[in-house]
Protein backbone atom coordinates (compact mmCIF):
# COMPACT_ATOMS: atom_id res chain seq x y z
CA UNK A 1 0.00 0.00 0.00
CA UNK A 2 1.48 3.42 -0.74
CA UNK A 3 0.63 6.68 1.21
CA UNK A 4 -2.45 9.35 -0.86
CA UNK A 5 -0.83 11.84 0.36
CA UNK A 6 2.99 13.01 1.35
CA UNK A 7 1.89 15.73 3.75
CA UNK A 8 -1.65 16.37 4.57
CA UNK A 9 -0.78 18.70 7.46
CA UNK A 10 -0.98 22.79 7.01
CA UNK A 11 0.81 25.14 9.71
CA UNK A 12 -2.17 26.22 11.13
CA UNK A 13 -2.94 22.80 11.48
CA UNK A 14 0.02 21.83 12.81
CA UNK A 15 0.02 24.78 15.41
CA UNK A 16 -3.16 23.64 16.86
CA UNK A 17 -2.31 20.09 17.12
CA UNK A 18 0.68 22.02 19.50
CA UNK A 19 -1.26 23.93 21.19
CA UNK A 20 -3.90 21.03 22.06
CA UNK A 21 -1.07 18.52 23.12
CA UNK A 22 0.63 21.75 25.58
CA UNK A 23 -3.04 21.68 27.15
CA UNK A 24 -2.45 17.56 27.71
CA UNK A 25 0.47 17.34 29.47
CA UNK A 26 -0.38 20.16 31.45
CA UNK A 27 -2.92 18.28 33.46
CA UNK A 28 0.12 16.44 34.78
CA UNK A 29 -1.02 13.08 33.82
CA UNK A 30 1.85 10.29 33.28
CA UNK A 31 3.08 10.63 29.86
CA UNK A 32 3.47 6.48 29.82
CA UNK A 33 -0.50 6.28 30.38
CA UNK A 34 -1.30 8.42 27.79
CA UNK A 35 1.39 6.46 25.83
CA UNK A 36 -1.38 3.65 27.03
CA UNK A 37 -4.32 5.23 25.85
CA UNK A 38 -3.04 6.55 22.61
CA UNK A 39 -1.87 2.67 21.98
CA UNK A 40 -4.97 1.64 22.35
CA UNK A 41 -7.29 3.72 20.21
CA UNK A 42 -4.90 3.30 17.65
CA UNK A 43 -5.14 -0.47 17.68
CA UNK A 44 -8.80 -0.04 17.74
CA UNK A 45 -8.77 2.16 14.68
CA UNK A 46 -6.19 0.32 13.12
CA UNK A 47 -3.98 3.12 12.51
CA UNK A 48 -0.25 1.27 12.38
CA UNK A 49 1.63 4.92 11.58
CA UNK A 50 0.28 5.54 15.11
CA UNK A 51 0.84 1.92 16.66
CA UNK A 52 4.45 2.03 15.34
CA UNK A 53 5.41 5.94 16.87
CA UNK A 54 3.44 5.81 20.03
CA UNK A 55 5.16 2.25 20.62
CA UNK A 56 8.53 3.96 20.09
CA UNK A 57 7.90 6.94 22.14
CA UNK A 58 6.58 5.09 25.28
CA UNK A 59 9.94 2.77 25.08
CA UNK A 60 12.06 6.42 25.20
CA UNK A 61 9.89 7.32 28.12
CA UNK A 62 10.49 3.79 29.91
CA UNK A 63 7.50 1.61 28.76
CA UNK A 64 8.26 -2.03 28.95
CA UNK A 65 7.87 -4.34 25.88
CA UNK A 66 5.50 -6.77 28.37
CA UNK A 67 2.94 -3.75 28.87
CA UNK A 68 3.30 -2.90 25.25
CA UNK A 69 2.50 -6.55 24.16
CA UNK A 70 -0.77 -6.53 26.11
CA UNK A 71 -2.24 -3.53 25.45
CA UNK A 72 -4.29 -5.39 23.12
CA UNK A 73 -5.33 -7.47 25.75
CA UNK A 74 -5.46 -5.58 28.80
CA UNK A 75 -8.43 -6.83 30.58
CA UNK A 76 -6.37 -10.15 30.66
CA UNK A 77 -3.16 -9.31 32.11
CA UNK A 78 -1.69 -8.32 35.52
CA UNK A 79 0.48 -5.56 34.13
CA UNK A 80 -1.96 -2.07 34.04
CA UNK A 81 -2.71 -0.54 37.15
CA UNK A 82 -6.43 -0.16 38.20
CA UNK A 83 -6.32 3.83 37.23
CA UNK A 84 -4.49 2.63 33.91
CA UNK A 85 -7.62 0.21 33.30
CA UNK A 86 -9.90 3.18 33.49
CA UNK A 87 -7.87 4.88 31.08
CA UNK A 88 -7.75 2.14 28.76
CA UNK A 89 -11.53 1.22 29.08
CA UNK A 90 -12.61 5.25 28.84
CA UNK A 91 -10.41 5.00 25.86
CA UNK A 92 -11.90 2.24 23.84
CA UNK A 93 -15.39 3.43 25.06
CA UNK A 94 -14.69 6.80 23.72
CA UNK A 95 -13.40 5.28 20.75
CA UNK A 96 -16.13 3.00 19.73
CA UNK A 97 -18.90 4.99 19.33
CA UNK A 98 -20.51 3.21 15.63
CA UNK A 99 -23.87 0.80 15.24
CA UNK A 100 -25.25 1.18 18.50
CA UNK A 101 -22.59 1.03 20.97
CA UNK A 102 -23.22 2.63 24.10
CA UNK A 103 -19.86 4.93 24.40
CA UNK A 104 -18.75 6.11 27.23
CA UNK A 105 -21.45 4.61 30.07
CA UNK A 106 -22.05 6.58 33.33
CA UNK A 107 -20.08 3.17 34.92
CA UNK A 108 -17.09 3.80 32.93
CA UNK A 109 -16.86 7.32 33.40
CA UNK A 110 -17.24 6.72 36.98
CA UNK A 111 -14.22 3.91 37.46
CA UNK A 112 -12.32 6.88 35.57
CA UNK A 113 -13.33 9.39 37.72
CA UNK A 114 -11.99 7.39 40.86
CA UNK A 115 -8.52 7.44 39.68
CA UNK A 116 -8.51 11.05 38.11
CA UNK A 117 -9.20 14.51 38.58
CA UNK A 118 -11.29 16.27 36.51
CA UNK A 119 -8.30 18.38 34.90
CA UNK A 120 -6.73 14.51 33.72
CA UNK A 121 -10.27 13.14 32.91
CA UNK A 122 -9.51 16.23 30.46
CA UNK A 123 -6.41 15.39 29.28
CA UNK A 124 -7.19 12.15 29.06
CA UNK A 125 -10.64 12.58 27.02
CA UNK A 126 -8.62 15.04 24.75
CA UNK A 127 -5.94 12.46 24.05
CA UNK A 128 -8.44 9.72 22.84
CA UNK A 129 -10.30 12.58 20.85
CA UNK A 130 -6.62 13.92 19.33
CA UNK A 131 -5.71 10.08 18.56
CA UNK A 132 -8.71 9.49 17.05
CA UNK A 133 -8.40 12.61 14.70
CA UNK A 134 -5.24 11.57 13.78
CA UNK A 135 -6.36 7.89 12.87
CA UNK A 136 -8.73 8.84 10.82
CA UNK A 137 -6.75 11.58 8.65
CA UNK A 138 -3.44 8.45 8.52
CA UNK A 139 -6.38 5.60 7.43
CA UNK A 140 -7.95 8.29 5.26
CA UNK A 141 -4.57 9.30 3.57
CA UNK A 142 -2.90 5.80 3.71
CA UNK A 143 -0.36 6.91 5.53
CA UNK A 144 2.42 3.78 6.43
CA UNK A 145 3.85 2.85 9.13
CA UNK A 146 7.93 4.13 9.86
CA UNK A 147 7.78 7.37 10.32
CA UNK A 148 8.00 9.19 14.24
CA UNK A 149 7.02 12.89 14.55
Amino acid sequence: MEARMTSPANPDVTTAVRHLYKAIHAAGVDQRLLSLVHLRTSQINGCSPCVFATIRAAKEAGETDERLHHVVAWRDTPFFTDAERAALALAEAATRLQDGAPGVTDEVWATAAKHFGEEELGAITLEIALTNFFNRINRTTGEQAGKTW
